[in-house]
């Protein structure tokens, strides 16, 4: 069982942690005094700490006992190219950076589960704090897989890998989970049409990249309403569209030369990523060759679909359901189409992802993640501490 008054002890210092974390917010791999700060508290508290794993990774390790079963609990770092806006006083002290997705307050919670098992922990075999960098990159060169090809799990194996994420749209200190695909894969498309500049006048002499781009964006989407299996989750979106200057109002009497489309593709199912690549790259040349027009055509792939393993999915559930309630967990949710690179550890090694409740009881409209009047929500910290201390304790538990 828990000692509550020591968690609630640790809490309210992992709240000055989360809040000192919130205030210097550090991007993509250039979270140096966030895992300077990180590994400094794991050495107060005792913890044998490894640095550098994945550029500015940081791997804290307890063990108890003689067991050689090992559990790995991983928390993100880093945080976001968004200027905040709210009025606190601990709000960002970097322009345009800030902790916007609550990574802030993941890390403030797996310190909080550091400390208390090193104090207090009964658990035969090691345990492996993994404080990720880069979970915000959107494709391959991202913290989670940088971490793997930086030998992660060869120098700190584990039998089984869980991760967390702090979830708006549900009640405060509730859980939501699901066994199989949870969360969707993620990749980028990019196009480009390319002419000549024309007058308009004699526009019927080559090429009109813009038309024949906005032709293309059509016709993907009737690519994804009719030629796509329709209980397949898909979310196609054209997210940048640019032709022409707007900035120079002469160019108005100009025909462009080149039609530049981006978007994103999320979906649970690898066949249907596949199909995709294929599917868009033939429209687009298709629709270019019938003009006379040349084109560009990338389509990236980021992060892979989040898939949960079923025994560690039911274990987590088990474990969330001694600190919530069986009313507080949810352990068949829908899938949610967005991503997260915790897949590529999940690739390696059976785990489990589970989202934490943090809306405050009476509010309407929660702000959502990456937003810059986001604020993660502290009264969440003694829930995620005590998470992270059950699954380690009762994964490790002593044989008896």
């Amino acid at each position: 069982m828990n000692d509550m008054t020591v968690i609630n002890g640790i809490s309210d210092d992992a709240r000055q942690w989360r809040r000192h974390i919130h205030a210097h917010p550090e991007t993509a791999f250039e979270e140096t005094a966030t895992a300077d700060f990180i590994a400094a508290k794991l050495l107060e508290f005792g913890l044998e700490v490894h640095r550098g794993l994945g550029g500015t990774g940081v791997v804290g390790t307890l063990k108890r006992g003689v067991g050689e079963k090992a559990i790995g609990l991983r928390a993100d770092m880093d945080a976001l190219f968004i200027q905040e806006e709210n009025d606190v006083d601990y709000r960002s002290r970097i322009d345009g950076k800030m902790h916007a997705c609550g990574h802030d307050g993941h890390s403030a919670m797996l310190l909080g589960a550091a400390r208390y098992l090193a104090e207090k922990g009964e658990f035969d075999g090691k345990v492996h704090f993994i404080f990720q960098p880069a979970e915000e990159t959107g494709d391959e060169h991202c913290g989670g897989h940088a971490m793997i090809q930086d030998g992660l799990f060869e120098q700190f194996p584990v039998d089984a890998i869980f991760g967390l994420h702090n979830f708006p749209n549900i009640p405060e200190g509730h859980f939501m989970v699901r066994p199989g695909p949870m969360l969707a894969s993620i990749d980028t498309f990019e196009f480009r049409v390319k002419s000549c500049f024309s007058h308009p006048a004699a526009q019927f002499g080559v090429a009109d990249p813009l038309l024949t781009a906005a032709n293309i964006v059509q016709e993907m989407h009737a690519y994804k309403a009719r030629y796509l299996n329709p209980a397949e989750p898909v979310i196609l979106s054209i997210t940048q569209f640019q032709c022409g200057n707007p900035k120079d109002r002469q160019s108005v009497h100009v025909t462009p030369d080149e039609a530049v489309v981006r978007g994103t593709l999320y979906t649970l199912n690898d066949a249907v990523r596949d199909a995709f690549e294929k599917g868009l790259e033939q429209i687009v040349r298709y629709r270019a060759e019938a003009v006379g027009a040349s084109y560009d055509y990338r389509f990236e792939r980021g992060y892979p679909v989040v898939q949960n393993d079923g025994q560690a999915t039911r274990f987590a559930a088990e474990v969330a359901r001694t600190i919530a309630g069986d009313n507080g967990v949810v352990d068949d949710m829908q899938p949610a189409m967005a991503a997260e690179d915790f897949a590529f550890m999940l690739r390696e090694v059976p785990g489990c992802y589970i989202l934490l409740g943090t809306a405050q009881e009476g509010t309407a409209m929660p702000c959502q993640l990456h937003n810059p009047h986001y604020d993660f929500n502290d009264a969440v910290i003694p829930v995620g501490i005590r998470y992270w201390v059950s699954l380690a304790e009762r994964f490790l538990a002593p044989a008896a």
